[in-house]
């Protein structure tokens, strides 16, 4: 008969047991099919538990067309592997976490995608909001954030859309006019596309902004574009203004943090940020 030739601990107990769900459901301004993964605390159901805080974590990426664009390129049976910065060490603190949702830019016959980013980025978060409360799993408790070009997302988001209670920023660039060459697929100068640059700045919607963040950033940065001078001046003119704000820079740190104090540390802000705010 069958035996057991080997035996191999969970790697992360704390996750035994999670729930990890690949959702689907479409953006109301053009129908565009988007997905998201979606993990919850192990035996939750909503029925009977409610609704939960929940975090959504995510990337936007450039395409050329809707097709493309409406991929799923995750699944949802590959085991669950927590890097130390990763947003699924809340599901074990008891939140549901949307990690990597759709946040397609699309540009289409021609089109410049950046022309449109912040109409298309706050129409796919909105429809993953919409897909976690009509799931019964979210209420307002719902905040947003993303390293990098993710942190980028999330100011725009929080400058303007108000569907978010809160937001995380880590190793962000806010002002594109500080990376007037171009950026991620966008190359066109910022002479070429001024109007383009000036939008996608959450820099520049700072008032707008009325939703706390948290920003944090590794001090020695060398990411082209993200240097920690686009940290600090997002939170000074976030201060000025009279916005609730925070800015954490991390000792050493470069645009990935390392560091077993510096990573322990980033977690501690961020579980003190969304506790605070998401209660």
């Amino acid at each position: 008969g069958a035996r057991q030739v080997t035996r191999v601990e969970h790697p992360q107990p704390a996750l035994l047991g999670v729930q990890k769900r690949l959702i689907k459901y479409k953006r109301g301004t053009d129908g565009l099919e988007l997905s998201g993964m979606l993990y919850l605390p192990a035996d939750y159901t909503p029925d009977r538990d409610g609704t939960l805080p929940c975090l959504l974590w995510a990337y936007p990426q450039e395409f050329k067309n809707m097709s493309a664009a409406s991929q799923v390129q995750d699944s949802p049976h590959r085991f669950i592997r927590v890097p130390p910065t990763s947003p699924l060490l809340w599901v074990a603190r008891g939140y549901a976490v949307l990690d990597d949702p759709s946040m397609p830019i699309v540009g289409e016959s021609g089109a410049e995608e950046n022309d449109n980013f912040v109409e298309q980025l706050v129409a796919s978060a909105e429809a993953a909001c919409d897909e976690l409360e009509r799931m019964g799993i979210a209420d307002d408790r719902v905040a947003v954030g993303g390293h990098s070009y993710g942190a980028f997302m999330t100011a725009n988001l929080l400058a303007h859309s108000n569907r978010f209670k809160a937001g995380i920023g880590r190793s962000g660039a806010y002002n594109r006019l500080l990376t007037p060459f171009g950026f991620q697929s966008e190359e066109r100068t910022l002479w070429e596309a001024p109007q383009a640059y000036l939008q996608m700045s959450p820099f520049m919607h700072a008032d707008k902004v009325d939703a706390p963040l948290l920003l944090l950033h590794g001090e020695s940065d060398n990411n082209p574009g993200t240097f920690p001078l686009q940290s600090e001046r997002l939170f000074q003119a976030l201060k000025g203004l009279g916005k609730t704000a925070k800015l954490v820079v991390l000792p050493l740190e470069s645009h990935g943090y390392a560091a077993k104090e510096s990573v322990l540390h980033m977690c501690y802000e961020m579980e003190a940020w969304l506790e605070k705010h998401l209660g």
